[in-house]
């Protein structure tokens, strides 16, 4: 996948959800089901990084993450949800794109180039418009894999 951090196939999906909060309890359980983590860990570590404030940057995307104990490298998961739900964004739209990111606890300049490059891989709008017209999760990992392929080389 990408030399930044891996993102497993079992963790793209489509996601129904009506709250910021169960879109947060579903990226753990994605977390700890795909990564093998523990998901209340997963969850405290995201919960803390959003009492700092919002991780919904804005467009339409929310960038989830946080740092914690028992990775060796960076992991990724992607939800596109069914419907936008409200993020307390930056911006005040509610988010249709929900891309998570987990880093060892330990992780400093490695987390931050994760996470930019989810960023700029996020605020292309044409990618963004692919990426809520894609008819399955199957079809949002091709997407994600080829252009995070793309730009890793």
């Amino acid at each position: 996948m990408s030399a930044l951090f891996t993102l497993d196939p079992q963790a793209v999906r489509v996601l129904r959800a009506d709250t910021k909060q169960q879109i947060l309890a579903d990226l753990a359980a994605c977390f700890a089901s795909v990564y093998a983590l523990d998901s209340d860990m997963v969850i405290d570590g995201i919960d803390e990084r959003e009492k700092l404030g919002s991780t919904g940057f804005g467009r339409g995307v929310a960038i989830p993450h946080a740092r914690i104990d028992g990775l060796e490298r960076p992991v990724a998961a992607f939800f596109r949800l069914a419907e936008p739900v409200e993020f307390a964004s930056a911006d005040g739209m509610p988010v249709d794109c929900v891309f998570g990111l987990l880093s060892p606890s330990q992780a400093g300049a490695s987390h931050l180039q994760a996470l930019a490059a989810i960023s700029r891989l996020m605020r292309d709008e044409r990618m963004h418009e692919r990426l809520v017209a894609a008819p399955d999760a199957e079809a949002l990992y091709g997407l994600l894999v080829n252009v995070i392929d793309r730009d890793a080389a």
